[in-house]
């Protein structure tokens, strides 16, 4: 088996577009169990954008990979999203990788492992990249900090000429990062270095060791913080949990820490398949996090299914309703920090 044969067969993203998932979702609210819980989340989701709310997308796990970064894509060009905070392997690794011109292949979960690393090929459950593609994303995001006025960055900084690297380039136009540096929807990434940007500014760093970019998380922390307090009402779409859940749920405590009074975030629903009995953030419920005066878990609704199946129905039934809807650009609130 030669390397070409495994990587033959690319993941295609699913098209929200194409589909109205409408009915179906309808017919499941009348239903129980997790079918019934998506219909509710999807009804959240309509309320956060009739109530004008600030709407915060948070993604763990590797989805991008799995074919749902156009359905990311779709919903910020739409209006649909305000802000992210994300895992930096779906930022970096994954969207911007494909950006760059590369691909996810479908593979094989019994796949022998020891073969595919004598072929450079990572694998992602039943997903394939070609590690020597992934290189190229490593070295792009040093090409980028090199670039750049050494000194700290918030993420949401880096990854904001990420998105000029690529339109400056042509490159990238269904990607993440690309729609959201021209629609203004700050992506914060707090553990940026734990992903293909970590390797990159590392052989950044090494390359200039007296002056170097550096990523301040606790910048990431504060800007969020900033959109909250310019928002008012906020509300949460949670795919997984992990830190970018956390991190998303803590600017309200935060708001408070700086002496101000906001509310909790009105709204909130998670897809998760994580359990709550080991005490893990990823599956504590939303009602937990009312008792941290995070979340107001009256609008709330927690979806415990695989999130490549829920997604997209999710998706679909709100980008077919959604009110039209003003685009905050909160990207725009830090634009003096951004040298044009």
């Amino acid at each position: 088996m030669q390397k070409k044969d495994l990587l033959s067969t690319p993941v295609v993203p699913i098209d929200i577009k194409a589909f109205d998932a409408g009915p179906i979702l309808e017919a499941m609210g009348r239903t129980a169990f997790q079918a019934r819980n998506l219909y509710r989340a999807a009804e959240i989701y309509l309320r956060m954008l009739e109530d004008e709310a600030a709407v915060i997308l948070t993604l763990a796990g590797s989805l991008v990979s799995a074919g749902q970064g156009l359905i990311i894509h779709d919903l910020i060009r739409k209006g649909l999203v305000d802000a992210i905070v994300a895992t930096g392997a779906n930022i970096v690794d994954q969207d911007f990788f494909e950006a760059l011109g590369h691909r996810h292949y479908q593979g094989d979960p019994r796949a022998d492992d020891e073969t595919l690393r004598r072929l450079w090929i990572d694998r992602i459950y039943d997903t394939y990249i070609d590690e020597e593609e992934l290189r190229h994303t490593d070295y792009t995001i040093a090409e980028i900090a090199d670039a750049l006025e050494p000194r700290p960055y918030s993420s949401r900084e880096f990854i904001w000429h990420m998105g000029r690297y690529l339109v400056e380039r042509g490159l990238g136009e269904k990607s993440i990062v690309r729609a959201a540096y021209e629609e203004g929807v700050p992506i914060f990434v707090p553990a940026f270095s734990d992903s293909s940007a970590g390797f990159g500014l590392v052989y950044h760093q090494v390359k200039n060791p007296k002056a170097h970019v550096t990523i301040d998380s606790v910048a990431d922390f504060r800007e969020l913080t900033e959109i909250k307090l310019k928002a008012g009402t906020t509300g949460l779409v949670m795919l997984g949990g992990g830190v970018p859940k956390n991190f998303a749920q803590d600017i309200v405590v935060a708001a408070e820490v700086l002496g101000h009074q906001v509310e909790m975030h009105k709204y909130a629903i998670q897809i998760t398949v994580a359990d709550e009995r080991d005490g893990g953030l990823s599956g504590s419920t939303l009602s937990e996090a009312q008792s941290w005066g995070k979340v107001d878990a009256a609008l709330s609704q927690m979806v415990f299914a695989e999130a490549t199946l829920a997604f997209p129905l999710l998706a679909s039934y709100v980008w077919h309703r959604a009110p039209a809807r003003a685009k905050r650009r909160y990207a725009d609130l830090f634009q003096a920090e951004v040298p044009a």
